[in-house]
C-alpha cells in the first residue's frame, strides 16, 4: 500500500464539512500492526477501524498547515509489542464516530516497520513536512 490522504477526508474538506482544519483541531498519529488493520478508501472515522490494529497515539503539537504542507514537531509514541508497519493521522473529537481519519502512511515515514518493546517510538518528520495536499 502507498501513502495515501483518505478519500473521505478530501470530500470533507471540499464540502466544508465540520472538523477538518488540521491546525485547529486535535490531530494524532497512530502506530498500525497491518497485520490486523489495513487501509481501505471507505473507511472515514476511527470507528470504521479494528482497534487491535492500532499499537499507541499521541497527539501531534505545533501543527502546522503552509502551501498545502502539513507539518508538527516530531513526537514519542509509547508502544506496544507488536511491530508497526504504518503510521495513521487522525482527528480526535473525543468521539469515534465522529474522529476523522486523514491519512495513511507507509512509505513514506523512515524506519519503518519497527517494533516498539513496549519503549517509546520517535517518529521524526521529514524536513519537507508530514504529507502535501
Amino acid at each position: 500500500m502507498a501513502d495515501a490522504i483518505y478519500p473521505k477526508y478530501k470530500e470533507a474538506l471540499l464540502s466544508g464539512a465540520a472538523d477538518v482544519a488540521l491546525d485547529s483541531e486535535t490531530v494524532k498519529v497512530s502506530l498500525v500492526d497491518t497485520d490486523q488493520l489495513s487501509y481501505s478508501s471507505l473507511d472515514e472515522y476511527y470507528s470504521d477501524l479494528f482497534a487491535n490494529g492500532i499499537i499507541g497515539s499521541a497527539t501531534l503539537e505545533n501543527v502546522t498547515v503552509t502551501n498545502g504542507v502539513l507539518d508538527a514537531n516530531d513526537v514519542n509514541i509509547t508502544g506496544g509489542n507488536t511491530e508497526s508497519e504504518a503510521l495513521l493521522i487522525w482527528i480526535d473529537t473525543a468521539n469515534t464516530e465522529t474522529s476523522r481519519l486523514v491519512a495513511w502512511l507507509d512509505e513514506s515515514v523512515t524506519g519503518l516497520p519497527i517494533l516498539p518493546n513496549g519503549s517509546n517510538v520517535e517518529i521524526t518528520w521529514n524536513e519537507s513536512g508530514i504529507f502535501q495536499l
